[in-house]
C-alpha cells in the first residue's frame, strides 16, 4: 500500500488490480548515466515522484562466465 501525491490510498487488493497501483523501479548506475536517464524521463512522465539516492554496494552477484 502506498499513498499518492493527493493523499490517495493505493491498495494491491484483488478488486483494484487494473486501477493505478503504485510502482518503485530501482536502477543502480554511474551518477552521468542515471543524470542522463532522469532527462529522458522528465519528458516521459506524468505524474510521479522520482527521488536520488546514492547507495553502497556491499555485494554483487552475477552470473559471471
Amino acid at each position: 500500500m502506498g499513498f499518492g501525491a493527493r493523499s490517495r490510498l493505493h491498495t494491491a487488493k484483488i478488486l483494484r488490480l487494473s486501477e493505478d497501483l503504485p510502482v518503485l523501479i530501482e536502477i543502480v548506475d554511474k551518477e552521468e548515466r542515471i543524470n542522463l536517464f532522469i532527462e529522458q524521463l522528465d519528458s516521459m512522465l506524468g505524474d510521479g515522484l522520482v527521488t536520488l539516492e546514492r547507495v553502497r554496494i556491499i555485494r554483487y552477484r552475477g552470473d559471471v562466465r
